[in-house]
């Protein structure tokens, strides 16, 4: 299925989920996501930040630009050792040096070492292709695509799924695929939209919709709690998977 055809041709984008963006920006304002240089940046910060805090996964990006191998020639060059040196700061450093290994392999053979080339790949056929590569599951490839490559795939990380599910929109079980084709469905495909939305989903999730205390007072989306869910978002482990942040 091509990027155009994911919604119905009767599809309308919902005003709900527009007036959540527009509360959360208009408390939290633009968030500024990506925080990279570069592209190879991105991607390698994509990497980085999978299950760890993303203070952690900067200060590995930060060895690897002191190490001069923020470049895809030198990078490609640079012992194993080396690069598990660098990034160990993000932990689980060897699992990661083996993904950052299997996406340059992927690049040279498939888009001739060019990172310009591998996004002018059709874009569902991109995501197939980074989804088979080693280390990288649906939150690295989609955040690859919508931030290294402008590509309206949303990110429904564990914040999004843990707003949403709080508001009713969807179930408190629905994993990652579900919430993001709910999103694809109520919005329009807007890169710059999905990018500055998923920042702020985030930035809520940490402050007001934590894990394990839902502080529904202080939060910008309070007005838009539905009355049923009013009493079960008080008992956050309830709505909450026990994966989530």
């Amino acid at each position: 299925m091509m990027l155009a055809e994911r919604a119905p041709s009767h599809f309308r984008p919902s005003p709900t989920l527009r007036r959540y963006y527009a509360a959360l920006l208009a408390r939290f304002g633009p968030q500024g996501w990506w925080p990279a240089r570069t592209r190879l940046e991105v991607i390698l910060g994509a990497i980085l930040t999978q299950n760890t805090a993303w203070s952690n996964a900067a200060r590995a990006i930060a060895r690897l630009r002191r190490a001069g191998l923020l470049n895809l020639r030198k990078l490609r060059g640079a012992s194993q050792a080396d690069l598990e040196i660098c990034i160990r700061p993000a932990g689980f450093y060897r699992q990661k040096a083996a993904a950052i290994r299997s996406f340059l392999e992927w690049l040279d053979r498939t888009c001739g070492g060019s990172l310009h080339k591998a996004f002018l790949r059709p874009p569902e056929l991109l995501r197939k292709e980074l989804l088979g590569l080693r280390g990288l599951g649906p939150e690295t490839a989609d955040a690859i695509l919508l931030y290294a490559g402008g590509k309206p795939f949303f990110v429904a990380d564990a914040y999004t799924r843990r707003v949403l599910a709080r508001h009713a929109m969807v179930s408190p079980r629905a994993g990652y695929a579900a919430v993001q084709e709910f999103v694809h469905r109520s919005l329009p495909p807007d890169p710059e939209m999905f990018n500055e939305f998923h920042a702020l989903l985030v930035e809520v999730g940490k402050r007001c919709c934590r894990r394990r205390q839902a502080l529904c007072g202080e939060c910008p989306l309070k007005g838009f709690l539905p009355p049923e869910a009013r009493v079960n978002v008080q008992d956050a482990a309830a709505l909450t998977s026990p994966a989530a942040p």
